[in-house]
């Protein structure tokens, strides 16, 4: 069952900015998956160790946990 929303839309509402935020996550996740998925074939296909793989994939998982502390823990929504 997909993420629904209680009200319409309103980029104010704190339940749609939480909403977003995970979005948002879910698709820096994906994106992830899909080009580091990406690298690996193809260094397999063409048989090239490509050292720099290893460090583009350490550095940018670091900032997708990055990321995930600050959606999941840090985030607060709502009237200060």
């Amino acid at each position: 069952m997909p993420p629904k929303l209680s009200s319409p839309p309103d980029p104010n509402n704190p339940e749609y900015q939480q909403l977003r935020d995970r979005i948002n996550f879910a698709l820096h996740v994906a994106f992830f998956l899909c080009l580091n998925s990406g690298l690996l074939f193809l260094s397999q296909l063409w048989q090239t160790p490509w050292p720099w793989r290893v460090w583009l994939m350490g550095l940018w998982f670091a900032l997708l946990v990055g990321h995930a502390l600050y959606v999941f823990r840090f985030a607060r929504y709502g009237p200060s």
